[in-house]
């Protein structure tokens, strides 16, 4: 992890300013682009520029951490959707519901951010892949998915509905909607959601 405490930083105000700062940088990130200014992140999270270069060095520790962790959020949503889900097309909607639920919390090369960079990250990245993957064998397996689908057309699906966005519930619905019509012509006959 690139971020640390300061010797001259206690401890709960590193870890406080670190998620202060993980959280400007998401939202302006999403806003401006991933070129956005250090010196707007470090404003809108309410702290001195020095501040935000003791816990991220460069704009590259910056964005390499915020990709991980989005990654590694990923999947914790995958193996959730594994484990939560009754069936392939169940497990598939808890997935992508999840990636909604989270749209302005990402930080992603699908969302607007960078590919990844670090080798751990690719590595996260991949395992996101093998678990869908897992998912898509078991819809295979039960019959409840017949259309040819891969890894990353779920990924890019869920990505397109996820795009970062202001709260808007009306939009959610509609996300919600598009999901139960693509589950369904991926031949998974997924009840509708709950959402709808």
């Amino acid at each position: 992890m690139v971020a640390a405490s300061n010797s001259r930083e206690p401890r709960s105000d590193a870890a406080r300013n670190h998620q202060t700062l993980v959280r400007a940088a998401t939202a302006a990130i999403h806003r401006e682009g991933p070129r956005v200014p250090m010196a707007t992140i470090a404003a809108d999270a309410g702290v001195g520029i020095g501040t935000l270069y003791r816990h991220f060095p460069t704009r590259e520790d910056l964005l390499s951490y915020l990709t991980h962790e989005s990654f590694e959020q990923v999947l914790v949503n995958a193996h959730a959707a594994v484990n939560n889900g009754a069936t392939a097309a169940d497990a598939l909607r808890h997935f992508i519901e999840a990636a909604i639920g989270q749209r302005n919390e990402l930080v992603l090369p699908l969302h607007g951010g960078p590919a990844p960079t670090w080798e751990r990250t690719r590595v996260v990245r991949d395992q996101v892949h093998q678990v869908i993957q897992q998912i898509i064998d078991r819809g295979r397996a039960d019959g409840t998915i017949t259309r040819d689908v891969t890894p990353r057309d779920i990924v890019m699906f869920g990505a397109m509905l996820a795009q970062p966005r202001r709260s808007d519930p009306s939009w959610d619905a509609t996300c919600f909607r598009l999901l139960a019509t693509y589950l369904a012509g991926l031949g998974c006959g997924s009840p509708a959601s709950d959402h709808l």
